[in-house]
């Protein structure tokens, strides 16, 4: 059998800063691949720096149709809301409206539950603020633990609303892991792995 595992999100998905192994994606793809020889799995990195909730919904459908064949199975992990928290300087405001940060994960949902069998949504991480306020290469941006932590029970409320698993990360990777305030390094990867990992197989999604 076939299960095919898309991950959608934002720089931290797509692994960057993890110089050894390439993210969490991607060690979850190598942990898969060494201890479940008989079950098929393919994990597909769908991250991309700067994403949003709505850059997702843009581009979900054509990231996963075409990757996807009759009789798979198919898990949809999202791992986007940091991005939305942000607080722009100068328009005085967050990347998203927390309204329409909530209509566009109900989109969100749906979309994907025409696909996948199994949703998962992987919650936000903490930053320090110390080196994100502001981030260095663009000085009208700011993350607050205060904002994401509100935008992460955001996701979380919902995945309740609808039934789809949440795996809280919040406050729960080592800040001396952060390379800078905001992207976990290597060894931050490897704690996000540890979390992820053990909780699908706990709930039996792996």
């Amino acid at each position: 059998m076939l299960t095919n595992i898309f991950a959608f999100g934002a720089s931290i998905t797509y692994g960057a800063w993890d110089i050894e192994k390439g993210g969490w994606v991607q060690r979850l793809r190598s942990y898969l691949e060494e201890n479940y020889k008989l079950q098929k799995y393919f994990v597909y990195n769908l991250g991309v720096s700067g994403d949003t909730c709505v850059m997702i919904l843009d581009r979900f459908e054509t990231d996963i149709k075409f990757r996807i064949e009759k009789g798979e199975t198919n898990i949809v992990i999202f791992s986007v809301g940091i991005n939305d928290s942000a607080f722009l300087q100068k328009e005085n405001k967050n990347m998203t409206d927390v309204d329409e940060f909530k209509q566009n994960l109900e989109k969100l949902f749906q979309m994907a539950s025409k696909y996948a069998s199994k949703i998962l949504f992987v919650g936000l991480t903490s930053v320090d603020e110390t080196k994100v306020s502001p981030i260095p290469w663009n000085t009208n941006i700011f993350y607050s633990n205060e904002n994401i932590s509100k935008y992460n029970d955001i996701i979380k409320a919902s995945c309740q609303k609808n039934g789809v698993f949440f795996i809280d990360l919040y406050d729960k990777i080592d800040k001396n892991f952060l390379v800078d305030g905001l992207h976990p390094n290597a060894k931050g990867h490897e704690q996000m792995l540890e979390i992820i990992k053990d909780f699908l197989i706990k709930n039996k999604i792996i």
